[in-house]
């Protein structure tokens, strides 16, 4: 691409980094048009290659497989039901539970084409070798790392650590790393900018480490990405999205970024991030739980994904001509919660790209990558409400003319990873039904109309054993099959802390994953109901620390379940003992919703050997480099923006050289600006100021150049009540990037 800077240019310092006067910390932009893609045209694309045979047999096995194993599993069912006929609730039961044993005998066949993979060393998939030494780059790598109301300390050394980590690997100058904020709240705002100054001073990474906020965060983190792409995508080869909690070594970066130079055809790798960092027991589950069965589930995707793999949204490097070509995300048609910005905007985005012709792979094999998972059952109920919203916003996306079979297969199984819940949930309470009708229904021994027999439910009880075998069988399978991967290989096994530990390890995640799974069955059931019913569910930040939990949220939010799991139990009970001790599993874990989420949500300072990762075994130097800054971290904790910058002259120079529209323009009347102007002249003090504005006036203030001179005259010892507010004297306040005093 010609507009690609190779390795010998270097991009321009930012004036006031380098000492010259005011500017934003950004480099000189390289725009990149990233037209928004039709759902109707179809672009004429060929395919990103050729491909082996196999991969054809792959997916044949995946699907037929799996549907092979439902016509079984539905023709047994059956059986169990007709007995002296089926009734309509047994159909129902019927039809239930076909849709979801399709769904569990999917995830089997995946998991049976992922396990020869995880069995043999990798084959160095897009020429990436998984050790040795490290090749040879010659374009420029953006690194982005988009921000939303985070925690600065905590993802900043998050980003330090990778920084330090590619330092090592010699190849830093071929990396540009931006810092993309689309924070609402002020006092954060103001955070992040002392964070990044004070990350500058200390890394001297003048030019290569810049920093943007967006006024208004139209598109939320796809409009992120979107806005630097076309205003600086055009100055890179490709950009390698983090998260807020990821981490990922040099080694890894840069093979990554080789892979992309030496494979013209390919338009994204995505790795698979290691969870790490967990304390809490909850938090602990989920890590050793993806790192134990994660990689044979995503092994089996690569296998027969092939180059239409698909896109986590994070720790995944992109071709930036490509995402400019296919990735521009419409706005759906409709009111929200259906309509509007797509959440779940990564599925999408490679779904888009694939059909532009560019080659989708996942390397699942590839280590040195890594994210946080949530600490808490509560926390990952509110990403799992924004996750639901936008993977059911994707059934607007499949009829979309031109997508590649598999890429519309992501998204099916995105949508039905939510779906599932409140199918579950559904089958339950017609089962439960069914036999409420058959304890308290009388047969209808002479029905209207001819009929030889009398219909009545009625089941056939060793076979519903066996059905129930079976089918459990095929959900815990993959788990004994990933242990067995694991235990073939003594590396393996002794990085888990031996096989013994890693087997009792997987019966306990086992056990406790059992008791949750119905909790989180309600949880997903009620948002799927929430959002069908047009409720929006909006974009909340997440939380990542485990100091504290919030024992009288999670009795508020728990507290239907609870309800729900002893009216199951009484309903169970009033019909026979067995048919409890059957749905015991259920209603034990509703039951006691709110003491399970307490318990494993609580931070410990030591937990059990049994649920050791080999992160935690053997930390790799990166991540024991994150805890080392996080604890000596001299970014300030959010505080109250305007003391901030009225105590730290050249932080709040800094401020005022970033913001693009500082002045009011005429036509802009936004009610934000406006209002928190009238206030801030109205207020006889900064306390009153403050008490006054909201959080979205309060930042629209520090976003205006009269209003923020406004407070900070205020703020100041000689401040008078009334502060006027006058126009600056310079729309760019002079300053020079330092460490904030």
């Amino acid at each position: 691409m010609d507009a690609v800077r190779r390795s010998g240019e270097r991009a321009p310092a930012p004036a006031s980094l380098a000492g010259e006067g005011p500017a934003p910390a950004l480099p000189a932009e390289a725009p990149l048009a990233m037209p928004v893609q039709s759902l109707g045209k179809v672009p004429a694309a060929p395919p990103p290659g050729p491909r082996p045979w196999s991969l054809a047999v792959r997916r044949a096995f995946v699907l037929c497989g799996a549907g092979a194993l439902t016509v079984l599993a539905a023709r047994e069912m059956h059986l169990v039901l007709d007995v002296g006929g089926v009734t309509l609730l047994e159909y129902l039961v019927l039809c239930l539970f076909v849709v979801l044993f399709a769904w569990i005998g999917f995830a089997f066949t995946n998991a049976l084409v992922g396990l020869p993979g995880l069995l043999r060393r990798p084959n160095g998939h897009l020429g990436i070798a998984p050790d040795g030494p490290l090749p040879t780059l010659t374009a420029r790598t953006a690194i982005l790392l988009p921000i939303y109301n985070e925690e600065p300390a905590r993802t900043l050394a998050g980003l330090e650590a990778t920084c330090e980590s590619l330092d090592a690997t010699g190849a830093a100058a071929h990396f540009d790393v931006f810092i993309l904020s689309d924070t609402t709240d002020p006092d954060v705002w103001i955070a992040e900018e002392a964070g990044y100054l004070d990350l500058v001073a200390r890394r001297g990474d003048e030019g290569r480490l810049f920093y943007r906020r967006r006024p208004r965060n139209t598109g939320r983190k796809a409009g992120n990405i979107a806005e630097w792409v076309t205003r600086f995508g055009g100055a890179y080869e490709s950009f390698l999205i983090l998260d807020a909690d990821s981490v990922m070594t040099g080694d890894c970066v840069v093979r990554l970024a080789a892979a992309m130079e030496a494979n013209p055809s390919a338009g994204l790798i995505q790795t698979l991030p290691v969870i790490v960092g967990g304390r809490t027991l909850f938090a602990r589950l989920q890590q050793f739980a993806g790192r134990l069965y994660g990689p044979l589930i995503a092994q089996g995707l690569a296998s027969w994904s092939g180059p239409e793999s698909n896109y986590w949204g994070h720790n995944a490097i992109i071709r930036t001509r490509a995402f400019a070509e296919g990735a521009g995300l419409p706005e759906l048609k409709g009111p929200k919660p259906f309509g509007g910005h797509i959440l779940s905007h990564d599925f999408i985005e490679a779904a888009l790209m694939r059909r532009r012709g560019w080659g989708m792979h996942m390397v699942p094999w590839l280590e040195g990558s890594y994210e946080e998972g949530p600490p808490t059952l509560a926390d990952l109920a509110v990403r799992d409400r924004r996750w639901c919203q936008g993977n059911l916003q994707h059934m607007a996306v499949l009829p979309a003319r031109g997508l590649h079979p598999v890429s519309r297969l992501h998204l099916l199984i995105g949508i039905g990873a939510y779906l599932t819940a409140p199918l579950w949930l559904a089958m339950l309470l017609a089962g439960l039904a069914t036999a409420l009708q058959a304890r308290f229904v009388p047969p209808d021994y002479f029905p209207s109309g001819f009929a030889l027999f009398p219909s009545w439910p009625a089941q056939d009880p060793v076979r519903a054993v066996w059905v129930f075998v079976g089918t459990m069988a095929v959900l815990l399978l993959p788990k004994l099959f990933a242990l067995a991967a694991l235990l073939v290989s003594r590396t393996a096994r002794q990085r888990f802390g031996g096989g013994a530990r890693t087997f009792f390890g997987m019966l306990g995640e086992t056990l406790v994953s059992g008791l949750l799974a119905p909790v989180t069955m309600f949880t997903q059931s009620v948002a799927v109901i929430g959002i069908l019913a047009g409720r929006d569910g909006g974009w909340q930040p997440q939380r990542r620390d485990d100091d504290r939990i919030d024992a009288g949220s999670i009795v508020r939010f728990f507290l239907p379940h609870t309800v729900a799991g002893w009216l199951l139990g009484a309903a169970a009970l009033s019909i026979s003992l067995p048919l409890f001790l059957w749905m015991t599993p259920v209603v034990l874990g509703l039951a006691l919703a709110i003491p399970l989420v307490l318990w494993t949500g609580a931070a410990r300072a030591s937990m059990p050997a049994l649920f050791r990762t080999p992160e935690e075994q053997d930390p790799p130097a990166v991540l024991l480099r994150v805890r080392q800054l996080r604890a000596t971290s001299s970014t300030p904790a959010p505080s109250e923006a305007v003391a901030h910058l009225a105590a730290a002259p050249k932080l709040a120079a800094f401020h005022r050289a970033q913001l693009a529209d500082g002045e009011r323009r005429p036509g802009d009347y936004a009610s934000d600006r406006l209002i928190a102007a009238a206030k801030i002249e109205d207020a006889p003090s900064l306390d009153a100021a403050l008490r006054l504005l909201t959080l979205r006036e309060k930042a629209a203030a520090l976003g205006d150049f009269r209003a923020l001179d406004a407070l900070l005259a205020l703020a100041s010892p000689q401040g008078e009540p009334g502060a006027r507010l006058a126009a600056p004297e310079r729309a760019g306040a002079p300053a020079q990037v330092a460490t904030p005093s």
